[in-house]
């Protein structure tokens, strides 16, 4: 890995920074967070915006309907989204960073042809229909049963936590097909089309006000067998593959947005007077550093995927489990530094170490995280059943 940028990079900074700034000023206002039909079209809009430009897919292979650009390049252009107030993924972020690039590794040429595009010009999003009520950290003991019928499989149970699910076109699926397989061998990954018969959203209401979330009920839905994705009972490695992209690479752009918030943070402390406060200025510090240090191992992470097979490796738990702590870490300081304006949810350090509560569930849960880190990579026993 080479942290300085090549020439070529430099001018791919120059002109991606040149065409942000210009598109960006074009864009109309943010809408409001529950007008889901106005937040769906502003996203999408962006996207189709993004894909004209050729800056859509900037990571995908050119097979796959993206650019082919190099793992510098495609951080480069996210910084610099970044640094111009850039829309990220929004209502697309399934379809754009799990869904699509599982399909680019594990999907058929049929199903590449047919899923990617769209996911790049805006014009599909999707949600994740992974989690149930008895099965999050335990995903592997999921019980939504899929029975194969003729050339459909019937689908019947319940997913939660369900991402845009209100707006979704399509849900990357994950089904029980052997129940007397052992659990991790009886999954199958599907793409269910939301609005086929039988299933019936509801959204959720968090902690914050939002409602991204939704309760997702299935009924006798029919799937056709041609949407599976790999093999029947092989679900539970295309999974892996999903959440390696999920893991590894998807929080780019929050990390981003972390290192605006850190340097928000910095000016909060300077203005209350708390940046004469020695303690204060050394907790910032850490921050920024550890900030930087997870920057640093996104790049290793990326330019590793790049080198192998495509897919982020095991690197992407270990940012995940440090980048939970350290959002954690930044929202305490945050509600220490804002005293009673702790209690404004619009303040964005206030969003922030609420979503900082749910950092260390998304993705997969940081005791999760820890084992995958203990037995995979220090090679540590398993833990007991």
């Amino acid at each position: 890995m080479d942290l300085r940028t090549s020439p070529d990079e430099q001018a791919f900074r120059a002109e991606a920074r040149a065409w942000l700034e210009a598109a960006v000023a074009e864009l109309p206002p943010k809408p409001p967070a529950e007008d889901w039909a106005a937040r769906r079209a502003h996203d999408t809009t962006w996207q189709r915006t993004l894909h004209d430009a050729g800056y859509a897919g900037l990571d995908w292979p050119p097979e796959a309907g993206g650019r082919g650009a190099t793992p510098g390049q495609h951080l480069i252009f996210l910084e610099e989204a970044e640094r111009a107030g850039a829309p990220y993924v929004g209502v697309g972020f399934v379809g754009l960073l799990h869904a699509g690039p599982t399909i680019a590794a594990e999907g058929s040429t049929e199903q590449r042809a047919r899923y990617l595009p769209p996911i790049l010009r805006g014009e599909e999003v999707w949600c994740q229909g992974f989690s149930e009520p008895g099965a999050g950290s335990d995903l592997a003991s999921l019980s939504t049963r899929a029975v194969l019928d003729g050339d459909h499989y019937v689908v019947n149970g319940q997913k939660i936590w369900t991402s845009f699910a209100q707006v979704a076109d399509f849900c990357e699926l994950l089904v029980r097909t052997d129940p007397a397989a052992p659990k991790h061998r009886g999954i199958t990954w599907l793409i269910l089309p939301m609005d086929t018969p039988g299933i019936e959203v509801r959204p959720l209401r968090t902690i914050g006000g939002s409602s991204e979330f939704s309760e997702v009920f299935l009924t006798d839905v029919r799937v056709p067998v041609a949407n599976r994705v790999g093999d029947e009972n092989d679900g539970w490695r295309v999974a892996m593959v999903t959440f390696s992209f999920e893991r590894g690479t998807a929080f780019v752009g929050d990390l981003l947005g972390a290192r605006r918030l850190h340097e928000s943070l910095v000016e909060t402390a300077r203005a209350s007077g708390a940046w004469e406060d020695g303690g204060i200025r050394r907790e910032l510090g850490h921050l920024g550093a550890d900030l930087d240090a997870l920057w640093a191992l996104t790049l290793r992470n990326v330019t590793q995927a790049e080198r192998g097979s495509g897919v982020p490796g095991l690197g992407g738990s270990v940012f995940k489990l440090h980048y939970t702590q350290v959002r954690h870490r930044m929202g305490d300081l945050a509600m220490r530094l804002l005293g009673p304006d702790g209690l404004d949810l619009q303040d964005e350090h206030v969003r922030g170490w609420v979503y900082a509560m749910s950092m260390t569930i998304a993705a997969g849960t940081t005791q999760i995280q820890r084992n995958i880190i203990g037995e995979r990579i220090l090679g540590l026993p398993k833990e007991p059943a």
